[in-house]
């Protein structure tokens, strides 16, 4: 398992926020004082070292899939008062990891069936929230050198990559296919969709099929063709805490970012579509 990258924002706690915090616990002369608190930098009611104030931003570690990378990066650091570590990869693989033991606070999968697993290894709580959907498309190399022109007979003999039918980019891609009465010939199936995009990127690939935020993160380096117009065969984005979750009161946080219109906005920006 590769290293998570790490996001690390400044605490940003209202007073009020830290008061609380720091009389929790204590006798009940100290909720009568509570608002003395906010101008004095000690009112006589310490209860020890739990008592103290936070000194920094909570932690919470978020495993997410790897299509989310940069829409979860950047929506990490709309909240200094979180300590966000990311660990991305392919969503099967994910379930995989935490199933292991990795610590994990959140699950963010680009599929419905492998929060369904996870959700079944009792993993994770029950009744994910969907955030997000993204659609299937067919990407090409800058310029098309093999001429592709869809999920059709242009494929034949071409080098088309794709993501492994139990990962969700890969089960997109069959449905897509199927719909459109074609087996895919693929030379390469990947474990994630960021693999996938990075071969056709690169022109080791002819064609490749991703979904729509890939392709869009791709930037010029590739051309995209519509496969599914009508997004008839949209991924469902869910995410939920995970049952062994060291800090979920921060991951309740980070999820309800996500959710907020903010973090509406800034899915909507790399390419996902509404929940």
């Amino acid at each position: 398992m590769h290293s998570p990258s790490r996001r690390t924002s400044k605490v940003n706690l209202h007073p009020l926020e830290q008061v609380q915090i720091h009389f929790r616990g204590a006798p009940a002369l100290c909720s009568a004082v509570a608002v003395v608190a906010l101008a004095l930098t000690s009112v006589g009611c310490s209860t020890g070292p739990a008592a103290s104030a936070p000194t920094g931003p909570r932690p919470v570690t978020v495993f997410a899939a790897a299509s989310l990378t940069a829409a979860f990066t950047e929506i990490a650091e709309l909240a200094p008062s979180l300590d966000v570590t990311l660990n991305f990869d392919g969503s099967p693989t994910l379930v995989d990891q935490i199933t292991s033991g990795a610590p994990a606070d959140v699950l963010a999968t680009a599929d419905e069936a492998s929060m369904q697993r996870a959700t079944e290894a009792a993993i994770v709580a029950p009744d994910p929230t969907i955030f997000a959907t993204n659609s299937g498309v067919l990407i090409v190399p800058k310029g098309n050198p093999a001429q592709v022109s869809g999920v059709d007979g242009s494929l034949d003999g071409t080098k088309l990559v794709v993501c492994a039918r139990a990962v969700p980019c890969g089960a997109t891609a069959h449905k897509i296919a199927e719909a459109a009465g074609v087996t895919l010939k693929p030379v390469s199936e990947e474990q994630k969709v960021t693999d996938v995009r990075g071969k056709v990127s690169s022109g080791e690939a002819d064609a490749g099929i991703v979904f729509a935020t890939d392709a869009q993160a791709a930037g010029d380096a590739v051309e995209t063709i519509a496969v599914d117009p009508e997004k008839r065969f949209a991924a469902r984005y869910p995410m939920t805490i995970v049952t062994e979750a060291k800090n979920p009161a921060a991951a309740r946080a980070f999820i309800d970012l996500v959710l907020s219109e903010e973090g509406q906005a800034v899915l909507a920006t790399h390419g996902f579509g509404a929940p």
